[in-house]
């Protein structure tokens, strides 16, 4: 999906430590893959749909005119040669013109979608934390950590650690109309908050495959 691939790579945001009281076991440690927690959730998923909406007519037009632009190119092909020069020439200018305007709109469109991920991430993500830490505090962990985040360097964990779908399951309980409300972070434990995700190229997205690159 549009939205889903994209904020796969994108929601690798947060390492996470909680710091826990005497009482608590200081051996217990979770892990917790973010990224697949926010994309599982309802709130992710439905994040997701309004998006992949929102972009899909751009995404028709892009393809639209990537095919368009295609047929012109095997037209050169397959044709240029026997061409007068004039025509070669307005045909390559026509060519050129079209890929750098479809280079430059895709481009623009790229952004438009990353940056509205980032507003949809700073919220779902917020809320996350705020389910996340509860779970921690409820259930005694002395630390969770992210690892799905590339800054979180754990080489092997059992999957008996993994929280992911508890805090999922604990999430959709909670959330309504917008989540959980944010919770205090532990004295001594600051809060992490979602930053710049990571960018990569999603499986789909806004800019179509074949020709196309950025400015």
């Amino acid at each position: 999906m549009l939205f889903r691939s994209s904020l796969i790579s994108a929601a690798a945001l947060m390492g996470l430590a909680f710091g826990a009281s005497a009482q608590q076991n200081a051996n217990k440690v979770g892990v917790i893959s973010v990224q697949g927690a926010i994309v599982g959730t309802k709130d992710g998923q439905k994040a997701s749909q309004e998006l992949d909406t929102k972009f899909a007519p751009r995404k028709k037009e892009f393809d639209s005119r990537q095919s368009e632009l295609a047929s012109l190119q095997d037209q050169f092909n397959k044709g240029g040669s026997v061409m007068n020069e004039d025509k070669r020439s307005q045909l390559t200018r026509d060519i050129d013109e079209k890929k750098k305007r479809l280079e430059r709109d895709m481009q623009d469109a790229q952004e438009e979608l990353q940056g509205e991920q980032q507003r949809v991430l700073q919220g779902l993500g917020q809320r996350m934390m705020a389910v996340i830490e509860k779970y921690a505090k409820d259930n005694g962990y002395t630390m969770i950590l992210d690892v799905s985040n590339p800054n979180t360097p754990v080489l092997y964990a059992s999957s008996g650690i993994d929280i992911t779908q508890d805090i999922v399951s604990l999430y959709d309980k909670t959330s309504t109309n917008g989540g959980p409300a944010t919770t205090t972070a532990a004295p001594g434990t600051p809060r992490t908050t979602p930053g710049t995700p990571r960018t990569t190229s999603p499986a789909t997205t806004v800019k179509p495959s074949g020709p196309g690159t950025n400015r």
